[in-house]
């Protein structure tokens, strides 16, 4: 892979020849992808090409068929229980639809993890909550509030506080600006970095928003028909001689991804 470090001491996650099926449907056909330690490694590619399945196997969310997934250096398949429940530690995550309870506080939505994960106590989860709120550019009275009383900006804003509450090594980002106005969708990209440069984390996003890659991404790798076709520094992104890559982050309908390969 071009651009991802190679020595497994200097990556977070290490993905090697990953793959999963649905029946006969298969989404991932060997996924080799390397993501440096503290750095912000953002995947793309089209509808169906495996991004959100990729994400789904490193979480645990699904069970890879054959393949390695090795955070730290230590291999994952096939941790239960306790050992699972300890690697989950490492995650935050900000889903695509911000995935908020409803019938609870903001305050209580960022502290879940704290509380039900960590053991913290509701007094101390509380006041870690307003901290975040304030990181995320929220006012400390929005902590007694519910979900359904703020808008689709504060409630991403909640969400990216609810994923950097319990301080985790690795945070892993959904589709973080869709249904987002250009403007807002930049305020939380910007959000993504500082927080990220902040703990120090690894991040790995999926996204089909160019700007949301181009402002959060230090590396980019494609998913097309199940496998990584590129991987490189974003800066690298525009001359990456790659006639896939060249098609998708500049939208073109005509070239070699057609409506027939990717769906």
């Amino acid at each position: 892979m071009s651009g991802a470090a190679n020595d497994s001491s200097d990556n977070k996650i290490v993905l090697s020849g990953l793959c999963k099926a649905f029946g006969k449907n298969e989404i991932l056909r060997g996924i080799d992808l390397a993501v440096p330690r503290g750095k912000s490694m953002v995947v793309i590619g089209g509808s169906g090409t495996g991004k959100s399945v990729t994400l789904k196997c490193i979480l645990g969310l699904l069970e890879a068929d054959s393949g390695s997934i090795q955070v730290d250096g230590h291999e994952t398949m096939a941790l239960k229980g306790a050992d699972r429940d300890e690697l989950m530690k490492k995650f935050g995550m900000l889903f695509q639809g911000g995935a908020l309870f409803d019938s609870l506080k903001i305050w209580e939505n960022i502290g879940f993890g704290l509380i039900h994960g960590q053991k913290v106590s509701k007094k101390q989860a509380r006041e870690i909550a307003i901290e975040k709120l304030q990181d995320v550019g929220l006012k400390p009275e929005v902590a007694e509030l519910f979900p359904a009383e703020l808008s689709g900006g504060m409630q991403k804003r909640v969400s990216l506080a609810r994923a950097i509450a319990t301080k985790p090594e690795i945070i892993f980002f959904d589709e973080p600006t869709t249904g987002l106005d250009p403007i807002m969708a930049d305020v939380i990209n910007e959000l993504i970095v500082k927080c990220v440069k902040q703990l120090g984390a690894t991040a790995l996003s999926i996204t089909h928003d160019m700007a949301s890659v181009r402002k959060i991404a230090d590396y980019v790798a494609m998913i097309h028909e199940g496998r990584i076709i590129w991987c490189g520094p974003v800066a690298d992104l525009d001359r990456s001689g790659n006639p896939y890559v060249d098609q998708f982050i500049h939208g073109r309908a005509d070239g070699p991804i057609t409506n027939h390969t990717r769906f």
